[in-house]
């Protein structure tokens, strides 16, 4: 006998709930092995998005490193950068608030070891014969300069000497890494206008005792060619990923040649978005652990290093989170998930393939029947070119829709723009999914993952192509008969969110979406616009002011006649990367032009959420939105948004 309920899409009640998604949750990051012992880095919501430094023993005992009145953070690149290392059980850190470099030996305070000032530091390693932290330095203290200085350098691990500089010769220096016998260093560098997919070099050169390098050498990298995460092996050889095929693919530099390593139509690594992101590491001098993605799935595997071949290595999980994987003594640490599974802080046994979960970043246990499971879809979109996305249907046991109902859908835009749409277990798209409202995260043109091709279909292009794929994902689902075209709204985070906006502005497709701290006007980006993405509008739209018209044309915030379905603006208030004015100006527009449009704007929130109060209120708050304008009638007692003009909307 069938005991569903027969209610509307959107009205069901769900055991997920806003407590389940904010409080119950951590962000797991950096990933740091000292011997048997592992480290990794947190952000708990729960304590206003202060990150913390845990360490787990070998004999499984959990302890936080990082005491009261610290958080672990560092702000290179305004991204952020690799903020810890750990050796001998001594932890080196960036303390966020203020972003100097600290020691902490285990029961003692954390002591700085960099003076205080304008400094910001990143990707740090230990170098044990010289008692020093090589790292990545941004100085910001020359008040002439219109950007900081990107510098590595080396830090005496007792602060009784100013750090000494290594190189200072490009505008961004990433990813210094030593050899084994600490006598060679490599790093990587790029100058405006490249980002650091576009184009970068890795150097090496030998380090002296005195700090000095000798002369460097070129290993790989150019204009057009994207070099990241170089690591030494242990026998001398230097390796790295690159996308000089188009794909980024393994190689390696022995004997003063490069060569490739097991060459694949995949993706071994992530946009270089943070310093100090790595997918693969030595597990002896003749094998090396890797992680790797084909249309968005990702896998493990072993490359034996003399014979080249890849061996995969059976692991039930195929979203591989923040590109942080770890290899030591017999182990594998990562952070992963899957569809059925959220992100965990994983230990992989190199002897028997035993998995075991340290850490998971979802501690409520989901009940199979409320989880709705992602398919993976291609679909055609312009220029003869195919796009693609995943597709959450809704899911929940206790119901069953009318006869004839189609879901409302939430088509999501991921920020970057060249990041990508995931697919492990995520609370918030279950959220939706378990109340009868379908997810479409897409993974528009200029998404990593898919090669250089795909990334680069973006150039010249932000505003048109992400736009025209995600319209074309939502016409494919709703054309399949899977969502309501007529409750179908779209929804976008920083980039994303200007993804959202423009293609509310300019395509005639949703009819409902959500802005969180998204672009509105970007010529206006480019006067706040920090050094890191100083010039990644010129990839993305063109330069300025050559190509203006393509930032005037672009901007939803100079044709707002052309938004007339509601929107929801969401936003921090200390953001700096996009500036509350962006969204602050599209709101009133909005509302002046009799728009239904609401805007939540949230003290201490920086670009992107962190507190648990934020995102439980911002989502909460979308859900409502789309209640009302949709019509369907939430399960959940939802505090009330304040939506101006909303008895207009049957009239615009």
């Amino acid at each position: 006998m069938n005991s569903q309920i027969a209610a509307p899409y959107g009205s069901w009640k769900s055991p997920i709930t806003l407590d389940m998604v904010a409080h119950g949750t951590v962000n797991l990051l950096r990933i740091a092995l000292d011997g048997s012992d592992t480290y990794w880095a947190e952000v708990r919501p729960t304590e206003d998005g202060r990150a913390v430094i845990v360490k787990r023993d070998a004999g499984g005992d959990l302890e936080d490193v990082t005491p009261p009145g610290f958080s672990v953070g560092s702000m290179v690149n305004e991204y952020g950068a690799r903020s810890f290392t750990v050796a001998d059980g001594v932890v080196y850190f960036s303390n966020d608030p203020d972003q100097r470099v600290y020691l902490q030996r285990q029961g003692e305070a954390p002591t700085p070891i960099t003076p205080a000032g304008d400094f910001r530091y990143g990707s740090k390693l230990y170098h044990r014969r010289l008692d020093r932290i090589i790292c990545i330095r941004e100085n910001h203290t020359d008040p002439d300069e219109e950007h900081p200085l990107s510098e590595i350098i080396a830090i005496d691990v007792h602060g009784l000497s100013e750090p000494a500089v290594l190189l200072a010769d490009n505008d961004f220096h990433s990813s210094p890494c030593l050899s084994s016998d600490g006598t060679q260093l490599a790093w990587l560098t790029w100058d405006h206008p490249n980002m650091p997919w576009d184009g970068t070099e890795l150097w090496t050169a030998r380090l002296n005792d005195d700090l000095s390098l000798e002369e460097p050498v070129q290993v790989a990298g150019g204009l057009d060619e994207a070099v990241i995460q170089p690591e030494w092996s242990p026998n001398g050889d230097l390796y790295f990923i690159s996308d000089r095929t188009d794909w980024a693919n393994l190689y390696r530099w022995r004997d003063g040649a490069v060569e490739p390593v097991c060459p694949m139509d995949a993706e071994f690594a992530r946009s270089n978005w943070w310093v100090g992101m790595c997918s693969y590491g030595f597990d002896s001098p003749n094998s090396l652990i890797c992680s790797y993605s084909r249309k968005g799935h990702w896998s493990l595997a072993r490359i034996g290093l003399d014979d080249l071949r890849l061996a995969p290595i059976d692991f039930p999980y195929w979203e591989m989170g923040h590109g942080d994987l770890q290899v030591g003594l017999g182990r594998i640490v990562l952070v992963a998930g899957s569809p059925v599974q959220p992100l965990s802080l994983l230990q992989v046994s190199l002897e028997d393939g035993g998995i075991e979960a340290l850490r998971v970043e979802y501690e409520e246990d989901l009940p199979p029947e409320y989880t709705s499971l992602p398919e993976t879809i291609e679909f055609p979109t312009d220029n003869d070119e195919t796009a693609h996305a995943f597709f959450y249907p809704p899911a929940n046991r206790d119901y069953v829709a009318p006869e004839g109902e189609r879901p409302p859908m939430v088509v999501v835009c991921h920020g970057g723009p060249h990041s990508a749409a995931s697919a492990e277990l995520n609370l918030t798209t279950q959220y939706w999914t378990s109340r009868g409202v379908a997810v479409l995260d897409v993974n528009y043109g200029g998404s990593t993952g898919y090669g250089r091709h795909y990334r680069e279909r973006l150039i010249g292009e932000w505003g048109v192509v992400d736009v025209d794929d995600c319209v074309n994902a939502a016409l494919h689902v709703v054309g399949r008969g899977d969502a309501d075209g007529d409750r179908t709204a779209i929804s976008g985070g920083s980039a994303g969110g200007f993804t959202a906006l423009a293609a509310l502005a300019f395509r005639d497709v949703f009819k409902a979406g959500a802005s969180y701290f998204g672009v509105s006007d970007l010529e206006a980006l480019l006067s706040g616009i920090h050094k890191f993405d100083a010039h990644s509008l010129v990839g993305l739209v063109g330069p300025y002011p050559l190509y203006r018209r393509r930032y005037v044309e672009r901007s939803p915030i100079n044709f707002p006649e052309y938004t007339t379905c509601p929107v929801i603006f969401f936003q921090g208030l200390e953001d700096t990367i996009v500036p509350a004015i962006q969204s602050e100006e599209m709101f009133n527009t909005l509302k002046a032009n009799g728009v239904p449009t609401a805007y939540l704007a949230f003290e201490g929130e920086h670009h992107g959420f962190r507190m648990a109060d934020t995102i439980m209120r911002c989502l909460s708050a979308e859900f409502y939105f789309y209640s009302r304008i949709f019509g369907f009638e939430p399960a959940d007692d939802l505090e009330p948004v304040a939506i101006e003009n909303l008895d207009r909307r049957a009239t615009l």
